[in-house]
C-alpha cells in the first residue's frame, strides 16, 4: 500500500468515504496553507480566517459524507470555491455591498525560510508593497488576481467560483498584472522626481 502522501486527492476523498479519517488529515494537511492564505487575502482577519477555515472544511466533510463531491480528479479548486463563497456569504450577513480586502501579515505565512535579517526586511518590506498595490486594485481584478496567484487556480476554475466567462476572468487578471505595473511605474517615477 502506498504511504498517504503518495496518494492522489482523488484516492484519499475514496479512503476518507470508506471510513479512513487518516486520509482525510492527509488531504487537510496537504491544502490548509493554500486554502487559508486564500481565505486570509480575502477577509484581513486572522481570527475570522480561522474560523472561515474550520467552516470550509466541516462544509467539505459534509459534502463527502452527503455525496456531494463529484469525482473530477481538481479538489482544490472545488475546495477553494467552498471558501470563496463562505468568504462572500459572510460579508453578505455582515454588510450589504462584499468588498475585497486584504492582510500584510500574511506574508509572514507565505513564506516561512532562514534568511538573513537584511534578506528579511527586504522581503517584508517587497511583500507589503505588492499589498498595497494588491489593496489599490478595483474589487473584480483584486479577487480574480487572488485567485489565480494565491489560490492557484485556472481561468476557467475562477471563472467559474466568480461566475464570469473565461475571457472576463483572464481580462481581469491580466488588467490587474497590468494595473499594478503602472502603480509600481508611477510610485518609481515619483521618487526620482
Amino acid at each position: 500500500m502506498k504511504r498517504y502522501c503518495d496518494l492522489t486527492d482523488e484516492e484519499l476523498i475514496r479512503l476518507y468515504q470508506s471510513g479512513n479519517d487518516r486520509a482525510f488529515t492527509e488531504l487537510v494537511h496537504r491544502h490548509k496553507q493554500r486554502i487559508f492564505t486564500t481565505i486570509m487575502l480575502l477577509v484581513k482577519d486572522r481570527c475570522l480566517a480561522e474560523d472561515l477555515f474550520q467552516d470550509v472544511f466541516i462544509k467539505i466533510i459534509n459534502a463527502f459524507n452527503e455525496g456531494h463531491y463529484l469525482d473530477n480528479s481538481r479538489f482544490i479548486a472545488w475546495a477553494v470555491r467552498i471558501a470563496h463563497n463562505s468568504c462572500i456569504s459572510h460579508f453578505r450577513k455582515k454588510t450589504p455591498t462584499f468588498a475585497l480586502i486584504y492582510r500584510d501579515e500574511i506574508s509572514n505565512q507565505i513564506y516561512q525560510q532562514v534568511e538573513s535579517q537584511e534578506q528579511h526586511i527586504i522581503t517584508k518590506e517587497t511583500h507589503a508593497s505588492v499589498h498595497m498595490l494588491i489593496d489599490r486594485l478595483p474589487e473584480a481584478q483584486r479577487e480574480a488576481l487572488i485567485l489565480r496567484y494565491y489560490a492557484d487556480l485556472s481561468f476557467k476554475e475562477i471563472a467559474q467560483i466568480v461566475n464570469v466567462g473565461i475571457n472576463t476572468a483572464l481580462g481581469r487578471v491580466r488588467y490587474a498584472v497590468m494595473n499594478m505595473r503602472k502603480m509600481m511605474e508611477r510610485e518609481v517615477t515619483t521618487e526620482v522626481v
